[in-house]
């Protein structure tokens, strides 16, 4: 009898650390997917930028998102924000270029998640049309998952060191 109840003891051990390893091994592999998908929604948002894009850059934002840009404007809506892009892309970025240096990602649910991108923009040009030197920004973009696309809820951009 005792052997018989440290053998169940055994089989229920075993399966519960089977049970856990196998989803474990699912919540990685689904947060590795995500994450991947995060990256190249980020990729897609850069390079709308460098074509001078609106539309391509900012197709990911909800219809709800939050936007505010490094010099404080801030836009609701996916389509507010592509109008503000289109007008800067057409003046004091015509020429701008946009590099990511980094990109740093946490999940605060599976559905929701943090990015903190690292850009070095150059190309700007101010109202007299001289060219700006190149400077870098960090931006915080929230991402939401929603029927297995994730998209940008809210974005804020500030200049790193901007006095130095």
């Amino acid at each position: 009898m005792h052997r018989r109840l440290l053998c169940i003891s055994f089989a229920v051990i075993a399966a519960s650390v089977a049970g856990c390893t196998t989803t474990g091994v699912s919540q990685t592999a689904r947060t590795s997917e995500d994450e991947a998908a995060i990256r190249t929604l980020i990729v897609e948002m850069t390079e709308g930028f460098n074509k001078h894009d609106a539309k391509a850059a900012t197709r990911m934002y909800t219809a709800d998102a939050d936007f505010v840009s490094v010099r404080g404007d801030a836009a609701i809506g996916g389509a507010q924000v592509e109008k503000g892009l289109a007008t800067v892309l057409a003046t004091r970025a015509r020429d701008a270029t946009l590099k990511t240096l980094d990109v740093k990602i946490r999940f605060i649910r599976p559905d929701v998640a943090l990015a903190h991108v690292t850009n070095e923009l150059s190309g700007l040009v101010n109202p007299d049309g001289q060219k700006l030197p190149a400077h870098r920004e960090i931006s915080i973009r929230v991402l939401v998952k929603d029927q297995g696309r994730w998209q940008v809820a809210a974005f804020h951009n500030t200049m790193i060191a901007p006095f130095r």
